[in-house]
């Protein structure tokens, strides 16, 4: 029983330190690195196509994390239900070169590398893909991606 007792405090007081800090988010995929979400989602949004595709990517990423009505760390705004392609957080990686350039180009976002032109667009969808919406303005096509703002 004092086990029990002793690993709850140093689980509540990890949550707490983490917490405070935003290096790391607690959920359903247990806890990640703001370095980890990010490479994840450069390597399953990008297609695993090019260096710009992941940055503009980690931008989108970046952008919500600053805007009202999103999670304030990268986790959040990664691991958010139906905003990112399914199993971003879970999903196995298996390309050991695009994990790597992945990883690489997460660091300088993280570091504030942004691709100059996504802008403030915090949006994106396959390129190719057509919408009737006429609040969507394209701002970057790269990486396999449309890049857009809504207005």
């Amino acid at each position: 029983m004092r086990i029990v007792r002793k690993a709850a405090a140093l689980l509540t007081a990890l949550v707490a330190l983490t917490s405070l800090s935003g290096c790391f988010s607690f959920g359903w995929f247990g806890a990640r690195s703001p370095h980890e979400c990010m490479t994840r989602v450069m390597y399953f949004e990008s297609n695993r196509s090019s260096e710009e595709g992941m940055l503009a990517v980690g931008t989108v990423v970046m952008n919500r994390l600053y805007a009202k009505g999103y999670p304030n760390d990268v986790c959040g705004v990664v691991g958010q239900k139906n905003q990112f392609a399914e199993g971003v957080l879970r999903k196995p990686m298996t390309e050991p070169r695009s994990v790597q350039l992945a990883s690489r180009v997460a660091h300088q976002v993280l570091n504030g590398a942004r691709h100059p032109g996504v802008g403030n667009a915090m949006f994106f969808h396959t390129a190719g893909l057509t919408f009737p919406y006429k609040n969507m303005y394209y701002v970057l096509v790269a990486g396999g991606n449309a890049f857009y703002e809504r207005r």
